[in-house]
């Protein structure tokens, strides 16, 4: 069954929240500009939190979607390459999606 990103997210998280209280911490030095330094802890302040908690989670969250980019590109890049070839879907599916999706929705009792 496939996971979605919000699953996985959480996933993350919480394997994050599990090692940083059992595993050696590598810190990170992140020079911010001063207005986003100010909404990173008014932000954090709003939510109850550290700010180092707040600003980890974005990071993790950008891992995330850059890791969702990277799944996306490939796709992409497979879909245009197997265009038209074997890979592709036949014509008389293609046209039987198409009738179906164009007919009108039927109601579910």
């Amino acid at each position: 069954m496939p996971i979605t990103l919000a699953a996985a997210a959480r996933r993350l998280l919480a394997w994050q929240n599990i090692a940083m209280r059992t595993a050696t911490v590598k810190n990170l030095h992140v020079p911010l500009p001063p207005k986003l330094y100010k909404a990173l802890h008014v932000a954090a302040r709003r939510k109850g939190r550290p700010a180092t908690q707040v600003a980890r989670e974005a990071i993790v969250q950008w891992i995330l979607a850059q890791r969702k980019q990277e799944v996306e590109d490939e796709l992409r890049k497979y879909v245009a390459a197997s265009a038209g070839g074997p890979d592709d879907l036949d014509e008389a599916l293609e046209a039987a999606s198409a009738e179906h999706l164009a007919a009108p929705a039927r109601r579910r009792r």
